[in-house]
């Protein structure tokens, strides 16, 4: 495809979700901006958390990641469905019960307001990155394809690109992006589809024999028993999956506040038990593509690797228009469907727990300080997407993101795990030492576990870090009850 062509595609593309935003931003109240007051049905919450719970890293890096760790992920996703079990069971009710808008109030009520703070301070951060992650990666493959040849720099590429976010987003937040999230993960999935088919096409496979192809080849080895010390060992993989889901699902604020616009704790759940099922089987097919374009690129002398690969065999190995197409709409719409919701996310969880605009100013107010910081946020991101080209080396994003999000959201971990399961109280000016303190405590540990006894942590650094938190917080407990 010609570069102008994929602008083209782009722009009409957002047309689309602008259109949407018109139809369903009536409002414009915060009410509809954090909670869509509480309107969205269930069925489309759970389509649409797909796209946001893929984005872009998984869109691109989970295909290319199959070369050179088989289908090991999927013993992490495996142990995403414990998680979300935790998550609909026991997150859920808690956040219902109290009438949450930001989850993160649950911790001032439980601790206090340094604690809260720590909470909220430590989403952001969490959030800020992981968002950024994912916008570099497609603002990467983006500038690779369309505006290097129309010698657009890489920072009017990423400042676009938020625009362009901020536009469809600014004005009924969650409300909207209940609706283009849906749209979003059909493109996505579609995309996918559209790619299987013309890879296996290519390959000689048909649809009776691709699931046998899969199976026999060496690449689709899912259970790693032999080394104990491998961060792909099954046991860390299930156990870190378990917590990831736990963390990065139910104590976000971005994926919990999709979560919360549902009608009831019953709708709720419903949400998350299909979301789980549709969940588990999208990433199955993910790793499956990975192994046909691996084997595709290595009989083709295509050398490209990691998260070049899909982008390069979808555009420039001759396979046709079709999935070119697929899969620009397909990368745009993971980008998006991850990043507006983050955007809006960010937006809500500054406004709420930062800055108290709900209990500091009178309505009209809330609602122009929101705008503000919902400009704020965007800059924010652009800033951070464009240091990462400096910073980024040429790793897999999704292993780096999960790593990363193994020190920011142990903390978070610790917290709530500490606020569920235990009665103390805890003295909470040194909350935020005990939050700090466990990531640093919890990377030398881990550098130096690795440089004695090659025992690798990996993702399993969440739980350490969580871990870490829980013991700091038992040593500053208080004696109330």
């Amino acid at each position: 495809m010609e570069p102008l062509h994929i602008l083209l595609l782009i722009l009409g593309y957002f047309g689309v979700l602008l259109g949407i935003s018109h139809l369903t931003n009536k409002g414009g109240s915060n009410e509809d901006f954090f909670k869509a007051s509480k309107q969205s049905p269930w069925y489309l919450v759970a389509f649409g958390m797909i796209g946001a719970s893929l984005s872009g890293v998984t869109f691109i890096s989970v295909p290319g990641w199959v070369e050179a760790s088989k289908f090991s992920y999927f013993q992490v996703v495996l142990g995403y469905t414990v998680g979300y079990a935790v998550i609909g069971t026991v997150l859920l009710p808690l956040y219902y019960r109290l009438n949450l808008t930001s989850i993160y109030t649950y911790l001032e009520g439980r601790f206090g307001t340094a604690s809260y703070k720590t909470g909220a301070s430590f989403f952001l951060l969490s959030r800020v990155v992981g968002a950024s992650f994912r916008l570099y990666l497609v603002a990467i493959v983006l500038q690779e394809l369309v505006f290097n040849a129309m010698n657009v720099p890489f920072w009017a590429t990423v400042t676009i690109t938020i625009l362009l976010i901020w536009l469809y987003t600014f004005k009924s937040g969650i409300k909207t992006i209940v609706w283009t999230d849906t749209l979003q993960t059909l493109f996505m999935l579609v995309a996918v589809g559209v790619a299987i088919y013309f890879i296996s096409e290519n390959l000689g496979l048909s649809a009776g024999n691709i699931f046998g192809f899969i199976a026999e080849s060496d690449l689709s080895q899912i259970f790693f028993f032999d080394d104990w010390k491998s961060g792909d060992h099954f046991v860390k993989q299930f156990i870190s999956g378990a917590f990831i889901a736990i963390v990065m699902t139910g104590l976000d604020q971005d994926m919990m506040q999709k979560n919360l616009t549902c009608r009831n704790l019953k709708d709720a759940q419903k949400n998350m038990f299909w979301f789980t099922i549709v969940l588990t089987i999208v990433n199955f097919i993910f790793l499956a593509l990975g192994l046909l374009l691996t084997v595709y690129a290595q009989q083709n002398g295509i050398d490209a690797q990691r998260d070049t690969l899909f982008p390069t065999i979808a555009t420039q190995s001759g396979l046709g228009i079709g999935i070119a197409i697929c899969f620009i709409l397909g990368l745009i719409a993971a980008a998006y469907s991850s990043a507006d919701s983050a955007l809006t996310a960010l937006t809500t969880s500054f406004s709420i727990d930062i800055l108290e605009i709900e209990k500091r100013y009178e309505k009209a107010k809330q609602v122009m300080i929101r705008k503000r910081i919902h400009i704020l946020i965007s800059l924010v991101l652009i800033a951070v997407i464009i240091i990462f080209k400096y910073v980024i080396a040429d790793a897999s994003v999704i292993a780096k993101l999960f790593v990363f999000a193994g020190y920011t959201y142990g903390p978070l971990l610790g917290l709530y795990a500490f606020g569920l399961f235990t009665k103390w109280n805890v003295k909470d000016k040194w909350v935020p030492w005990v939050a700090i303190a466990a990531p640093v405590l919890g990377y030398a540990i881990d550098h130096y576990s690795n440089l004695w006894f090659q025992f690798e942590f990996l993702f399993f650094i969440l739980i350490l870090n969580g871990a870490l938190t829980f013991l700091g917080l038992i040593l500053i407990r208080s004696q109330k009850h």
